[in-house]
């Protein structure tokens, strides 16, 4: 259908120079950056790993995935405050031998690899990705079990460190293939990790069991250690360690659980990828509806574009003329519901849905005001009862054509008062989170200014669990219920009166909001979101494509159900909306 995909209308204005701006986001970006270097080199030295024969997680990955497709993923996560800054894994999209897969590398510069706080969580995160994709899962593995004097923050618990063991059993269940390359020991939970998934590929020196040398060895009927327990547990797990359980002679000579072995960690990158040339795909050229085009407009003017004080508009419009391709765009009911973007694009060719906040004004608007008021005047990055509406069309339209969607935020929240009861916004909102849930739809959202209230929910947030395949956030990124000040008058308006009125100083009532004001502002910020995991990662704003390409190339890879598109409704839609509203 080239006259409706190609040839799309062009969106996007010319920007100007905003110094101030660029220095104040850069800024931001580089502190990101240098949080995520000293996570990545915590542990022990790259050159003290190589020397020992051993590869680092980074480097590992690095064989594996095609140059320039790496997109990683939770980085800076570490919602237990970890000492070495992360948990313990490196996560991400990548490319292997031209197919998209969610990856997962055990830190093993990190004590062996061991399950810290936090990590069960953020290997979660890795499978719904891969799981809301339904691309393959891939394990470089090396993990040396729990950590074990932090083990009821690791081991337990509805999303503790068995639970991934259970999703990769779900993901086989759905036909989604998860690979594992193994190295070094990997007892008890290691052992577990490398045991579910669907193809064990395993180094020469790798080996996996229920229990390691340490529990093996350690068997002991006291309940307490004296010094001839200490001395009996050197000499029984001297043996052990030298030949601990699982090994190769085990699980590749005896049980067959490791289909390949080789000698080389090399080799088993290489085995890794055979395996992955296997798997079916679709050639992406069959849902391809035009040549993949760049945009347009220079994705290094987002740093001009996109303003870093919150109080300041700027036009939606052009942030998408900088991120899709050819810079084009078919709006679906510009100008009802304005406060909302909602259209098709085009991502390496592909189609998406997309929606996003404008910013600005709208004079007489809502609607609902000014047919009680006969004035109103809408603020971007609102929700009203319109755009509410027309998100709900939407989503339910791309449901139904089968497009994977890229949710852009920079919301303020949902109108609120009586008048926003009685438009039935509250309604409204919960209606789109069944919009969202009943769609089916690989979704991934950007908080690219402000997540806000529940509009940071309704708005394809991370909230969305069987639809979210992850979230960004930016150097702009700033995420809470409500702004600081909003809180602490909501938190402490009541105190004030009262102790008015019982003639108390106020001052240190006053002193508490202030205080909460600024660990609002402290727990709002880029550094904490991806530290949260508020957002799955906080990226360069020219980087923001190369994963909406990563998200739409990996939806169309193994997608679950297809609309061809000559039996589409929504481009009919908007063409004979638009023709009506000339």
């Amino acid at each position: 259908m080239p006259r409706y995909f190609q040839n799309m209308p062009v969106v996007g204005k010319p920007v100007k120079a905003n110094a101030e701006n660029v220095n104040e986001l850069r800024a931001i970006e580089d502190d990101i950056h240098a949080h995520i270097v000293d996570a990545l080199s915590s542990g022990k030295a790259d050159e003290d790993m190589n020397a020992k024969g051993q590869l680092t997680a980074m480097q590992r990955v690095a064989l594996l995935v095609d140059a320039g497709t790496w997109c990683p993923l939770n980085s800076l996560y570490n919602p237990e405050h970890n000492k070495n800054g992360s948990t313990s894994i490196v996560k991400g999209l990548g490319r292997v031998n031209g197919k998209w897969c969610c990856i997962i590398a055990s830190d093993n510069k990190k004590h062996a690899g061991t399950w810290v706080p936090g990590q069960a969580d953020n290997l979660l995160r890795g499978s719904d990705t891969a799981k809301r994709l339904r691309i393959p899962l891939i394990y470089l593995l090396e993990c040396a079990g729990v950590e074990l004097d932090k083990q009821e923050k690791v081991y337990p618990n509805r999303r503790g460190g068995g639970t991934p063991f259970y999703r990769n059993s779900e993901l086989n269940q759905m036909g989604i293939p998860v690979i594992v390359g193994i190295h070094g020991t990997n007892p008890a939970g290691g052992g577990y990790h490398s045991i579910s998934p669907t193809v064990l590929v395993a180094h020469q020196k790798a080996n996996m069991a229920v229990g390691g040398a340490g529990i093996v060895g350690g068997m002991n009927p006291k309940p307490h250690v004296d010094m001839e327990a200490a001395l009996a547990q050197i000499e029984a797990t001297k043996g052990l360690r030298a030949d601990p359980p699982g090994s190769v002679s085990i699980h590749y000579g005896e049980t067959g659980f490791f289909r390949e072995v080789y000698t080389e960690q090399e080799g088993v990158i290489a085995g890794i990828k055979k395996y992955v040339d296997m798997l079916p795909t679709f050639d992406l050229e069959f849902f391809r509806v035009d040549t993949p085009q760049s945009p347009a407009m220079s994705d290094v003017e987002l740093y001009d574009l996109v303003l870093n004080n919150k109080n300041r508009p700027y036009d939606m419009y052009s942030v998408l003329g900088r991120l899709f391709d050819g810079s084009q765009f078919m709006e679906y009911k510009k100008g009802y519901g304005p406060e909302m973007i909602t259209g098709i694009a085009k991502v390496d060719g592909l189609l998406v849905g997309v929606v996003a906040n404008q910013q600005g004004i709208f004079p007489n608007y809502p609607e609902y005001k000014m047919a009680k008021y006969g004035q109103a005047m809408g603020a971007g990055g609102k929700l009203y009862r319109q755009g509410l509406i027309k998100m709900n069309e939407f989503v339910t339209l791309c449901a139904r054509d089968r497009l994977p969607m890229v949710w852009i935020q920079d919301t303020t929240g949902i109108d609120v008062g009586d008048d926003a009861e009685v438009a039935e916004l509250l309604g409204l909102g919960q209606s789109l989170i069944y919009s969202i849930q009943s769609s089916n739809l690989p979704m991934m959202e950007i908080t690219l200014r402000r997540g806000t209230a529940a509009a940071h929910y309704v708005l394809g947030g991370p909230q969305g669990n069987d639809n979210n395949a992850f979230s960004l956030g930016t150097a702009a990124t700033e995420i809470n219920v409500m702004n600081g000040k909003t809180a602490a008058n909501a938190m402490y308006t009541g105190r004030l009166a009262k102790d008015q009125k019982a003639g108390k100083d106020l001052q240190p009532t006053i002193d508490k909001m202030n205080a909460l004001i600024d660990d609002y502002n402290v727990k709002s910020q880029p550094l904490f979101c991806a530290q949260a995991g508020l957002v799955d990662e906080v990226v360069d704003l020219p980087m923001m494509r190369n994963y909406i390409v990563a998200f739409a190339d990996s939806c169309y890879q193994n997608p679950a159900s297809i609309c061809p598109f000559h039996q589409m409704l929504m481009p009919r839609m908007i063409k004979d909306y638009n023709e009506g509203h000339k």
